[in-house]
């Protein structure tokens, strides 16, 4: 089992640019403003001969029961609770401040060992006076120039979490099953995605609250359900591009956001049940669909509907008249605060990845296309009619059908729009874009 390792410590002592200097990776949004990371993130890393589960945390900051500053503090003290080891990250310009010694104080009642990390030491300076925090020898290192990151190492080497050994050579290779179903949770911001991520965990794994934007950091976490493992991510919530510009941490975030989509195979749209499909809904949606990801609607604050009877039905034709690239995409009324219709959110992000991954013969889809063609023939374009000779799939995740004929450039968008239709029925292809490759036959006779 890997080591986990909590990175704690003060607002602004770098705590962030050392998990991701660490992780190897920019997972953790990093910026100047005080505070820019609210919740607790996790990363698996390998350091040395060490294999070690970092969670990143908020700034310790004591606050009015309650308040926002409160429940980031709640945060850091759940990853302590959590870790196996503390790296307790301090500015070694600032000297020992208040802040780092009631840290130190809830460090020393976790009882959790401690590695005492002086952070910014781009020159050397004089460590002395972090000895008085009860934690031993400081490391002096900068994250940002990954100065001393050898030696954080070299402390964490006595508490395990060493790599396993390879396996013999003559030993025969294990099949990876079940992978881990990657899964995001987008949305406008405050329609409910970190409360809904927290109610899939079962736990208050992301900040909530009445303030809009709580949410910076793309947040994963494994959600292990039925027997199967799904990596989920809470994301940034989406406002226009025109409201975002300017501001640099929000568009870091929805920058997370993004690539949080790309990361994924299936995606929750959350929407807020007594606004639905605002222009912005239609445009997050709308960029999902380009990435080619499986969707699925969730309609949070559902408890909220006066009249749900029906309503579904309703909204499903609203949606596959706005979205038709998606159309048939799975909705779900649901209500993050009180739990109502959580457990129907498996089974639709499981549909909806069996449709992404599908895959159908060459023989079934040219039946498929016999009979597409004859209920309803291609156009004719300068006198000359379309011809569609056959149909192969050319890849699926999303599903892409290769269509071979003459003149299938000029194939208007509605005829393409009835064939996607018709796929969908027949093979049961509902909420994931479907993409077309037309391969047009050379007319031999054109420069004759």
């Amino acid at each position: 089992m890997p080591l986990a390792v909590a990175v704690v410590g003060r607002p602004n002592v770098g705590k962030s640019t050392l998990f991701n200097r660490l992780a190897g990776k920019q997972l953790a949004i990093v910026h100047d403003t005080p505070g820019v990371t609210r919740d607790r993130q996790d990363a698996l890393a390998q350091l040395g001969p060490l294999s070690v589960r970092l969670i990143d945390t908020a700034g310790f900051d004591i606050g009015a029961p309650g308040s926002l500053s409160m429940r980031m503090t709640d945060q850091t003290l759940a990853a302590i609770k959590e870790a196996e080891v503390c790296l307790f990250v301090v500015n070694a310009r600032d000297g020992i401040t208040t802040g780092d010694e009631i840290i130190a104080e809830a460090l020393r009642r976790s009882g959790k060992p401690v590695v005492l990390i002086a952070n910014k030491c781009d020159v050397k300076l004089d460590l002395s006076e972090f000895y008085a925090l009860g934690f031993g020898e400081p490391i002096g290192v900068s994250a940002v120039h990954n100065l001393g990151t050898d030696e954080i190492v070299d402390a964490l080497e006595p508490f395990g979490g060493e790599e396993e050994s390879p396996p013999e050579e003559d030993a025969e290779p294990v099949e990876a099953i079940d992978r881990p179903l990657k899964l995001a949770i987008v949305g406008r911001p405050n329609v409910g995605k970190s409360s809904l991520f927290n109610r899939m965990l079962g736990e208050e794994r992301s900040l909530t609250g009445p303030e809009a934007g709580l949410t910076r950091d793309s947040i994963a976490a494994a959600w292990d359900v039925d027997g199967r493992t799904i990596q989920l991510h809470d994301t940034a919530g989406l406002r226009k591009r025109a409201r975002a510009a300017g501001e640099e941490l929000e568009q870091l975030a929805v920058q997370s956001a993004l690539t949080a989509i790309r990361f994924a195979e299936c995606v929750i749209v959350v929407v807020d049940a007594t606004a639905p499909f605002e222009k912005q809904d239609l445009t997050i949606v709308d960029m999902v669909a380009k990435e080619g990801r499986a969707i699925v609607f969730a309609l949070n604050k559902w408890d909220q509907i006066e009249a749900p009877a029906g309503a579904i039905t309703a909204l499903k034709k609203h949606l596959d008249h706005l979205l038709p690239q998606i159309a048939g995409a799975p909705l779900v009324g649901i209500s993050a605060l009180t739990g109502e219709g959580i457990d129907r959110i498996l089974p639709a992000v499981l549909e909806a990845d069996a449709a992404w991954n599908t895959r159908v013969p060459t023989a079934q889809l040219n039946r498929f296309l016999a009979a597409a063609l004859s209920s309803h023939p291609t156009p004719a374009i300068h006198g000359r009619r379309v011809r569609i000779r056959y149909m192969t799939q050319a890849k699926s995740r999303p599903p892409t059908f290769a269509l071979f004929g003459t003149q299938l450039d000029g194939l208007p968008e509605s005829y393409l729009r009835y064939l996607q239709n018709e796929l969908r029925k027949a093979f049961n292809l509902q909420g994931v874009p479907l993409r077309f490759s037309l391969r047009t036959s050379t007319n031999p006779y054109a420069d004759k």
